[in-house]
């Protein structure tokens, strides 16, 4: 399951060989676009560093040693980085793993999606024993669409969600949902349309009484927007409604909380329109918009807490994984800080 260490100096390579050539630089930010750092939660000084890089990145996932996990969806590989920029391939090939979460237990989560290779269910594997269990992979006797992305509740309660953007597999399942698999096994669907079309990135409240929901409206108009949720005491959800929208532009893929309640969503392109430029966007519990920590790279897909007292933000873009100091201290369900 594990590989060698690799060194940093190799990175450079392993970009080369998959054909992943750097991005131009972006143009200049539009000042009628402009959003503010949020400095409010940032360390005085810090600027995003590249962390390590590889390929095209999704699904980062801190551990309690410092490490972190994360989907290399091009490559069908799970990779471990060390926080000196070395890094390892952990599963190979990962059945087109994309979000990566650790269970209050310290066990790794991961949405196996569709296309060449995906397995379409969701897994989980001690770390300790190798052992795999698989979680979910058919509702009502119908194979799921491809599990994106998810979130787990301080009960084990975890949230996923189910969409399909890639892949010519037959879809069995008519709508694009998200699912609750309780913490005795059993599998729910918690949200469908209308309340939601198209999710994707999804978080938990600190104080585990609202889940929020990237989603995507077809329309017309077309509107990327976060949807937040009640959680009920039996984990079911409730009282949809609008938290933040992005209109139409890229709106969130994956997304981390704070210990504040605050939101960060990596959303935007560098190559779209400028009012919508790729980033951490930062929204408070209030559905206001913080502000943006700019990513020079396309396409920035996720982010979670990490590092000493979870005050490390860790970004996946493009081919990069990149991390910012915080001075806010991140919320999950694992590690404790």
């Amino acid at each position: 399951m594990m590989a060698a260490m690799r060194r940093p100096r190799l990175l450079l390579l392993a970009a080369f060989l998959v054909g992943c050539a750097s991005p131009p630089p972006p143009p200049a930010e539009s000042p009628t676009a402009a959003v503010p750092l949020p400095s409010a939660v940032l360390e005085p000084g810090a600027a995003v560093e590249s962390a390590v890089s590889i390929a095209f990145n999704e699904g980062p996932a801190a551990h309690a040693d410092g490490s972190v996990y994360f989907s290399e969806v091009d490559g069908n590989r799970i990779l471990k980085a060390l926080p000196d920029g070395s890094w390892s391939v952990f599963r190979d090939p990962s059945g087109r793993a994309n979000g990566l979460s650790f269970d209050p237990q310290g066990r790794l989560v991961a949405c196996e999606g569709a296309n060449t290779g995906g397995n379409r269910r969701v897994t989980r594997t001690d770390l300790k024993t190798g052992k795999v269990e698989v979680l979910a992979e058919t509702f009502e006797g119908k194979l799921l669409n491809s599990p994106n992305d998810l979130d787990i509740a301080l009960n084990g309660n975890i949230y996923f969600s189910d969409p399909r953007y890639v892949g010519n597999e037959a879809r069995e399942l008519a709508s694009e949902d998200v699912y609750l698999i309780r913490s005795n096994g059993d599998l729910v669907r918690a949200a469908t349309q209308p309340d939601i079309a198209k999710p994707n990135g999804i978080a938990i409240s600190p104080d585990q009484k609202t889940l929020y929901v990237a989603d995507t409206q077809p329309g017309p108009p077309r509107e990327a927007r976060v949807v937040a949720f009640d959680i009920a005491d039996d984990g079911s959800l409730s009282n949809p409604r609008t938290h933040y929208s992005f209109g139409a532009g890229r709106g969130i893929d994956g997304m981390a909380v704070d210990v504040d309640g605050n939101l960060y969503g990596a959303a935007g392109s560098n190559t779209g329109p400028p009012e919508n430029r790729a980033g951490v966007y930062v929204i408070s519990p209030a559905g206001e918009l913080l502000g943006r920590i700019p990513i020079p790279e396309d396409a920035v897909t996720n982010c979670a807490f990490g590092g000493p007292g979870l005050k490390t933000l860790y970004v996946t873009a493009g081919k990069q994984l990149f991390r910012i100091k915080t001075s806010v201290q991140g919320f999950v369900a694992y590690p404790k800080p």
